[in-house]
Order: structure tokens, then sequence, then C-alpha cells
């Protein structure tokens, strides 16, 4: 035992084993932690926008509305342009006040709402923010009532006392909220697919590049570097083809949603791959095997600011810079947007092969620059191995 232990120290294998070991803890526990530091006192950076079409007791609904919520609170003119903000996470929620609001809220027996528009293409924490936040929009609106601010309001229409008091004890009872949603995510399971994807497509990329870049060192001594690059890049492209078939074809078979169909998803797929397959590489091209130290970090990384799990616009703004630089931000994105509905991907794919053709042409450089080993005919090999 003693002696097989001293031969597994000997190895270098063994002891970047250990290190490797030792530096996810280190890495995942300072991105995490300094990444999601301070994430629930950002909720300012959250966007709302109210559209207003009531211009007796809606004009003053929306004036306490932007003055006293803790959002980023905006007027917008227009319900539609409002809801295509929303689909495009410009917006994490759109409030309107109907145009009929106050004489549904005078009504004898009437109900006055206030319609809530929330995009559940996001993070599953934007719909719980913003559901909490139309119900505090709700009570905010009834509070004004029994406390008599719309009672002023009511008292400029020239209506008899008692009905004005009668209408602002009542309207307590008549606000209610209708929260719609758009873009329905149907079940934890199709919600929790946008970060499966990304962590299982970066971790697999990682590890294939790890035993392709020592299959490469293996033949080194036969194979020339440059016919080792061309090898390894059809791999790279071929690899990228048949596990984004098998992923998508997976969550096709368990039910998954994939509002724009079949093909988009894996052909959004194929591309982010093969950009995780590039960039991963690209460290191990230019610090060999200890570029694995920096593939963690990236991975930790894009976990944290990528907007699969907290909403980028929660996150520092060092994180938020950096997730516009990371492939993973643009992956989780597009797979938003084919899953569960949106606008088109063609951004996001620009982003993938903008990054992708970037981190090819680092490794190609990369590559140009090592000097090449003197190449040893396969049957002298063959005898060094033997003696």
């Amino acid at each position: 035992m003693k002696n097989a232990l001293q031969a597994f120290m000997k190895r270098p294998t063994t002891w970047v084993g250990i290190i490797t070991a030792f530096m996810f803890q280190v890495i995942f526990s300072v991105i995490w932690m300094t990444g999601y530091n301070g994430v629930t006192d950002r909720v300012d950076q959250l966007r709302i926008a109210v559209v207003n079409e009531d211009q007796q007791m809606g004009l003053s609904i929306t004036s306490g509305f932007l003055q006293n919520l803790p959002f980023d609170m905006q007027q917008a003119d227009s319900l539609d342009s409002a809801k295509q903000q929303l689909d495009e996470r410009e917006l994490q929620m759109v409030v309107f006040i109907p145009a009929d609001f106050t004489q549904k809220a005078m009504e004898e027996g009437g109900t006055a709402s206030i319609q809530y528009f929330i995009n559940e293409s996001n993070p599953a924490l934007i719909k719980s923010i913003m559901s909490g936040a139309a119900a505090q929009m709700t009570a905010e609106v009834n509070r004004q009532a029994v406390a008599g601010g719309v009672q002023t309001v009511l008292g400029n229409m020239s209506l008899p006392t008692e009905q004005i008091a009668a209408a602002a004890q009542s309207l307590s009872q008549r606000v209610t909220a209708d929260i719609q949603s758009t873009n329905v995510v149907n079940g934890m399971n199709n919600q929790m697919v946008p970060m499966m994807m990304v962590l299982a497509s970066y971790v697999g990329a990682m590890i294939m590049g790890m035993n392709l870049e020592q299959s490469s060192m293996a033949i080194s001594a036969t194979v020339g570097r440059w016919r080792r690059f061309g090898a390894r890049t059809i791999i790279n492209v071929a690899a990228a083809v048949l596990v984004s078939l098998v992923g998508s074809s997976l969550l096709a078979l368990f039910g998954g949603q994939m509002e724009q169909g079949f093909l988009h998803l894996w052909l959004f797929q194929m591309l982010f791959m093969l950009t995780f397959i590039f960039v991963s590489q690209m460290f191990l091209y230019l610090f060999g095997m200890a570029g694995m130290l920096f593939n963690i970090m990236l991975l930790s990384a894009q976990l944290v600011s990528s907007g699969a799990i907290v909403p980028r616009e929660l996150l520092s703004d060092f994180y938020t810079k950096l997730s516009a630089a990371l492939p993973a931000t643009y992956a989780v994105d597009g797979n938003m947007n084919i899953l569960f509905g949106g606008p088109s991907v063609g951004a996001d794919a620009a982003g993938l092969a903008i990054i992708g053709i970037i981190a090819a042409a680092v490794s190609f450089l990369a590559v140009g620059m090592k000097r090449q080993a003197a190449l040893k005919e396969p049957s002298a090999v063959i005898a060094a191995q033997k003696r």
C-alpha cells in the first residue's frame, strides 16, 4: 500500500487532480459569494412601465406609482409598445390602467381592475418579485382610497358629498389585481431547462477538450501541430452537431416546451455548443492542461451572470458587464425565446458566432506561436516504448 501511495504521489496528474478539487472550492466560493452579494438590494434596477388611459383617478394613481415604488418606474404612452419591450425583456412588468377605471370604481357593486403583464420567459425570480409588486401596488391604491386621497379627485367631479364618501370607502374593496402572464412556462422542469442546457453543454465541452488535449499530447511526436489542430476542429464540429441533436431530442422526448420548434432548438444548441467548445479549448491551446483552471472560473462566472438563475439586472455592475462578453448569456436568452416564446434569436446567434470566431482565431494563433517539436517516425516511437 505504501509503495502504491508513493507511486501515485509521484505522478503529476495526481497533484493536478488534488489541486483542481481545491480550486473548485475556492473559485466557486469567491465568484458566487461576490456575484450574488447585494442582489436583494438592487430591486430598484428592475424596470416597470405604467400605461394609463384613465384621465380621472388614473392620473393620481400613476403619479403615486412613479413616485413611491422601489423600482425603476417609467410611464409609457402605448400598451402595445410597452408589451413589445416586455417581450424583449427590456421591462420586467407592464401596469395598465384602463380608460373606464374610474367609471367602474364608482359603479354600485362594480369592480375596478388594474392589469399587470408579466413575461414568464425570464428567471423564476422575476415572476415572484413582480407578482409581489403587483400586490403591493394594488394595496397602495386601496390604502390611498381608505386614507381619503381619492376623495379629492372625486370631489373635482362635482358629485354629492355622500356619493363621494361612499365611492372612496367602497373603492378599497373594489380595486383588484388582474395579473396576466405572457410566454407562460409550464412547470419547474421547463423553467430549469435553459440553465441545465448551458451547464451540461459547457461542462461537456470542458471535459471533451481536456481529453482531446491529452490525446494531442500523446500523438505530438508523430503528428504535426497543424494536422492535430485540423483534426481537432473536425472532431469539434462533428461533436457539436451530434451532441446538440441528442440533447434536443431528449428534451423533446420528455415533453419539454419548444415554442419555436425542434429545428430552431437543435440549430441554436449546435451553435452555442460549438462556441462553448471553441472557448473552453482556447485556454487549453494557450496554457495546456493548466487552462482547465480558467475553464473552471469561466463556468462559475457564466452560471452567475448568464441570467439563468438570477436576473442580470440584480447583479453588480462588474458581473452585468462581464455577462456581455460570455457566451452563456446569449445561450440562455436564446433558449428562453425558443423554448418559452419571445423575439427572434438572431441577435443572440450573432453574439455567439462572434465569440466563437474570436476563440477559434486565438486558438489558431496560439498553435502558430508554439514551437513544433521534432517529429519521430512511428517505428522509432514504437521501439522507444518497447525499451
